[in-house]
């Protein structure tokens, strides 16, 4: 008798970082939901987990204990051992790094087709060269390509990961990023919240515990109609807050890809990179996006601790008037 065919199951590897991993979901939520007769499993970190909140029945989740049981190179091929159990059918890497890579070529065979995320390394570099630039399409059509590759022709549909019930209303603020040529300069993101609460609006205050909220709490020290939030909530409350407003401010940072997530508009602020590097959130628009299009930006694709040229031109002289004008457009 001939053998049955197995059930389609796509193993999908993503371990970090946020804003990577929240960039996959709209893809990996509509590719569920346009075939349901296909399993999915996606190996990523127990934290990254809580991202996928309302998730389609047909994705399931293997978490990669990379500090403990899946540690070092022993904890890797225990986790191979592990994934070879699940009888999946092909594999999308969406990570491309060391570990997935051993991940992959332990799992591939001509049996199991495997597709690697493109991610243009040579192309992305020519991108900060000031004469010879060349801009990259969007992670999440990249993202996309892949799951092509395997034979579904996804095309992203997605909206939020929150079922919204109520009406939306204020302005979320997210004013850090991971490096610091990514940040505009706190004392004008300050001015920037004035400006806003002083015309009426709510302003919510979006940060990690510690420093980040520390910094915050001034800020609504010396301006009262700021409400902090930082530090207060789960990362799935977070979210929820973030669905409830009308807009967020956000660096290039995770912030935007959790408040893309949410479905809410987003007006990102850009220095030493720029949505044209790929980065821009899920079905954010880029006339929300701010930054001044100087020679030199930008100068890094993912971001740097200092200005290569000293000045920091990029977000110095980028307006609080500005971004405080683009937000209020759309309230």
């Amino acid at each position: 008798m001939p053998s049955r065919q197995k059930a389609p199951h796509l193993l999908i590897l993503r371990l970090s970082a946020m804003g990577d991993v929240a960039m996959t979901i709209p893809v990996i939520y509509s590719l569920a939901r346009q075939y349901p007769h296909v399993g999915i499993t996606v190996v990523t970190s127990a934290f990254f987990r809580r991202l996928f909140i309302n998730h389609p029945d047909n994705i399931d989740f293997f978490i990669a204990n990379t500090r403990s049981e899946h540690r070092g190179i022993m904890g890797l091929y225990r986790m191979i051992r592990q994934l070879k159990k699940l009888e999946f059918t092909a594999v999308a890497d969406l990570h491309d790094v060391l570990r997935s890579r051993i991940i992959r070529s332990a799992l591939g065979s001509v049996t199991v087709p495997v597709a690697v995320v493109d991610k243009n390394r040579s192309g992305r570099q020519m991108l900060t060269k000031e004469k010879s630039r060349v801009f990259q399409p969007n992670y999440v059509d990249r993202y996309a390509d892949v799951f092509r590759q395997l034979g579904y022709t996804v095309v992203p549909d997605f909206h939020s990961v929150i079922e919204e019930t109520a009406p939306r209303a204020g302005v979320g603020i997210a004013p850090f990023a991971r490096y610091a040529t990514k940040t505009y300069p706190a004392e004008l993101m300050e001015q920037t919240a004035r400006i806003i609460s002083d015309a009426g609006h709510r302003v919510y205050l979006f940060g990690a515990k510690g420093r980040e909220a520390d910094e915050l709490r001034k800020w609504a020290e010396r301006n009262p109609s700021l409400t902090v939030v930082a530090g207060t909530m789960s990362l799935k409350e977070e979210i929820e807050a973030m669905a409830r407003l009308k807009v967020m401010i956000s660096m290039d940072s995770a912030n935007m890809h959790l408040a893309s997530l949410a479905g809410t508009p987003v007006v990102s602020v850009w220095g030493s990179t720029i949505p044209q590097c790929g980065f821009l959130g899920y079905n954010q628009s880029t006339d929300n996006a701010v930054w001044l299009d100087l020679p030199c930006q930008p100068c890094s694709i993912a971001g740097t601790e200092k200005c290569p040229k000293g000045h920091f031109s990029c977000m110095m002289r980028l307006k609080p008037e500005l971004i405080a004008n683009t937000t209020m457009k759309l309230l």
